[in-house]
């Protein structure tokens, strides 16, 4: 069938999409409040500029096709924060810091996930860029716990990482050979693999689960206090969400996390079948090589709008009402759907109310 999608695609039909828009325009009205303006990136860059800001390997998940203008590799964006970084670094490098920006956009992936089967993708996010401090972190960690509040998701938690905790143990008290090996079955939970490695480091694998009780196993482990700096930035940043969001903490988790610095989380709701959204600190590059500090986040919409627009309310106008009580009726916060013949009927046309003696009616009532 030539009407078939490819994999990974799909249409997204009434009232989902229109919860997807609502769920976007929601999240970018908190960012907007919180002083984070909008920049809005071209789909597609030349691949050898934006791969070089993607973290490792990314541009292996982009879609890649040769520009016939300028007869070199393009990409489509397979994630929108590098482009935001290329243009904090570039076209607003002259902005006074930190500069806070916020972006909406789709993305495409060259393939999908057994998890993540979707390769086209809605992307929200904020990025706080130019400044690396416990109050740039914790705004932006406030600021999307509130954007997914607003955008009607319940239940919402956030897991924190400490994306760099081995690196940092490792250069201090606990020295290691095979940094890298160890991170990776800190990461898988692999107890047997990490006492061959590095006993020392055993501790690490308890030190999940509730924010509270996690962060008092990592001080008991912290004996030398190389932690206590950034202990005490998650408990300055849990304190800001107050009763917000349920907070847990799993600090070796280091998948999705490749390219942050000192501060991860992972975003989930309720009813959410995988998590809602990520973020974390960074380092992006400019032009000349020097660097410069980041914080962000990212969120999918599709993910916070799964089960659509919520209620859906649509008023049906009969023929002959005014287009004075129509126009009266949307001031007053209905959709109206108005019959353009004698036949229409509510039901045909999806309505949940009917308008009659100057009031809408629910259907049944």
């Amino acid at each position: 069938m030539t009407t078939l999608l490819p994999e990974g695609f799909r249409d997204r039909l009434p009232p989902h999409a229109h919860g997807a828009a609502s769920v976007e325009s929601r999240v970018l009205g908190v960012a907007h409040s919180y002083g984070y303006e909008r920049v809005d990136p071209p789909l597609a860059e030349f691949a050898e500029g934006l791969g070089t800001r993607l973290k490792d390997g990314g541009l292996a998940d982009a879609v890649r096709f040769v520009d016939p203008v300028s007869q070199r590799t393009m990409a489509i964006r397979p994630d929108i924060t590098a482009q935001v970084a290329r243009i904090a670094a570039t076209r607003m490098a002259h902005h006074p810091r930190p500069v806070r920006l916020s972006y909406a956009g789709s993305v495409l992936k060259l393939r999908g996930g057994a998890l993540q089967p979707e390769r086209e993708a809605r992307q929200i996010g904020c990025e706080l860029i130019g400044l690396d401090t416990v109050a740039a972190a914790r705004e932006v960690v406030t600021v999307a716990v509130e954007a997914l509040a607003a955008a009607g998701a319940t239940g919402v938690s956030v897991d924190f990482t400490l994306p760099d905790l081995v690196d940092t143990l490792a250069a201090g008290p606990l020295p290691v050979d095979d940094v890298e090996h160890l991170r990776d079955r800190l990461d898988a939970k692999d107890a047997g693999a990490v006492a061959e490695i590095a006993p020392a480091y055993l501790p690490l694998i308890e030190a999940a689960g509730p924010f509270a009780a996690a962060v008092a196993r990592l001080r008991g482990f912290d004996t030398s206090g190389v932690l206590a700096s950034r202990l005490d930035a998650l408990e300055a940043i849990a304190a800001a969400l107050g009763d917000g969001a349920t907070l847990t903490l799993d600090p070796t988790e280091r998948h999705g996390f490749e390219y942050q610095t000192w501060l991860g989380f992972s975003l989930f709701a309720e009813g959410a079948t995988r998590e809602v959204g990520r973020g974390g600190t960074y380092t992006l590059m400019h032009e000349d090589g020097a660097e410069e500090a980041a914080t962000g986040f990212s969120l999918f919409a599709a993910t916070i709008a799964s089960d659509g627009a919520g209620e859906r309310r649509r008023l049906f106008l009969p023929v002959g009402t005014s287009e004075a009580d129509g126009a009266a009726m949307r001031a007053a916060g209905w959709v109206t759907v108005a019959a353009l013949d004698p036949g229409d009927t509510p039901e045909a046309q999806l309505c949940t109310h009917f308008f009659a003696e100057g009031a809408a009616r629910p259907l049944g009532g």
